[in-house]
């Protein structure tokens, strides 16, 4: 590896990011006089020091905006931060002004996009883009920039980076340009690393690959990674904290073997039960829809009877409890201890607040 920062200095006990009460909405530029589409409405998350905090949900739910609003990458218009907050390590980046958060993209906090064909200039060499970020944070030459570049790649396992750094894109295969896309992101040795879609049509060998080099990278220089991913697989290889989200608000959260064992949100439930099993016979999966859409999945939550109701948009009218406010109908609440579930805001929720999710759990198994 390259030198790695001084990980002496990063308090493992102190979160990197803190996202708290987050919406971003998004007007209809087709239809101006239409309402806005709310994109994420809420979310609460937070990231420490080495940890994995695995965000999953279907397209669409507000995952990518999420992790973009951290680095003010929503095109602002059409998007707007309603509300809410976005704290790394103790400041509210969706308050910095340009020269603030161009000095914090690519430098404490980087992110790898989900396709690298898009996300990869083809008319630029690899090691020019790679040293954009290298001489824009750091006060090297050029001659440095392209070492530690040459570095980057080595990292991240590109062979022969003395040669390939003049290649362009189009010379590398899906998975090599994943890893320069992941290369340039880490050059500045970043504290905190958004990984959306990371391993996005690689075959099973070198999506492998990849997420074992971004556990020793983590290893290493104590960083902490958002990975957002369809794959409950990689979630219980990669995640130490799972966030599950639907319709721009979190459904559940708690650390890794909690949600896997004690899934307690109808939506979490069905997202495990349409995995198909190995030694199980079925002529037909089991469908999100067929268990979001049964009576029964919400009556499962302790609490139940006190108004304690799993939160869906559209739910079986016989489970919606009486609200006090019916245009303020969601909230995160702590079912059981370090285990939260979005619920609606019937009267005991409202009056029986519960802590914001913040889980410092780091898995021992790796």
């Amino acid at each position: 590896m390259s030198d790695t920062p001084n990980t002496a200095e990063i308090d493992m006990s102190v979160p990197l990011l803190e996202v708290r009460d987050l919406a971003v909405s998004f007007s209809n530029p087709s239809a101006p006089d239409s309402p806005r589409v709310q994109a994420v409405a809420g979310v609460n998350m937070t990231v420490y020091p080495s940890q994995t905090l695995a965000v999953v949900g279907e397209s669409g739910c507000g995952r990518s905006v999420t992790a973009m609003s951290t680095m003010q990458l929503v095109p602002q218009p059409p998007g707007r931060f309603d509300r809410g907050q976005a704290m790394f390590m103790g400041r509210d980046v969706l308050r910095f002004d340009e020269r603030e958060i161009r000095a914090l993209r690519g430098n404490d906090i980087a992110m790898i996009f989900q396709e690298p064909m898009t996300s990869l200039n083809p008319v630029y060499t690899i090691g020019d883009q790679i040293m954009e970020a290298i001489l824009l944070h750091q006060d090297v030459t050029q001659e440095e920039a392209v070492e530690i570049a040459i570095g980057s790649m080595r990292d991240v396992g590109i062979p022969q980076p003395e040669q390939r750094i003049k290649a362009y894109p189009h010379q590398f295969s899906g998975g090599m340009r994943q890893r320069v896309m992941i290369a340039m992101a880490l050059a500045c040795q970043p504290k905190l690393l958004l990984a959306d879609e990371p391993t996005t049509a690689l075959d099973v060998t070198i999506q492998a690959q990849i997420l074992e080099l971004l556990r020793e990278l983590q290893r290493t220089r104590k960083m902490g990674i958002m990975l957002i991913t369809h794959n409950l697989g990689v979630v219980a290889e990669n995640a130490d904290v799972v966030c599950v989200m639907y319709a721009g608000r979190v459904v559940e959260y708690a650390n890794i073997f909690e949600l896997f064992d004690n899934p307690l949100h109808p939506y979490t439930r069905g997202l495990f039960r349409s995995i198909p099993k190995l030694r199980e016979n079925m002529k037909r999966l089991v469908t999100v829809e067929q268990i979001v859409d049964n009576p029964a999945e919400y009556v499962k939550l302790d609490g139940f009877e006190k108004g304690i109701v799993p939160w869906w948009p559209d739910p079986p009218e016989s489970v919606k409890p009486s609200l006090p406010d019916p245009d303020d109908e969601y909230m995160l609440h702590e079912i059981s201890k370090d285990h939260w579930v979005g619920v609606y805001k019937s009267d005991h929720v409202a009056t029986h607040p519960s802590r914001v999710p913040d889980l410092d759990y780091r898995r021992s198994d790796f």
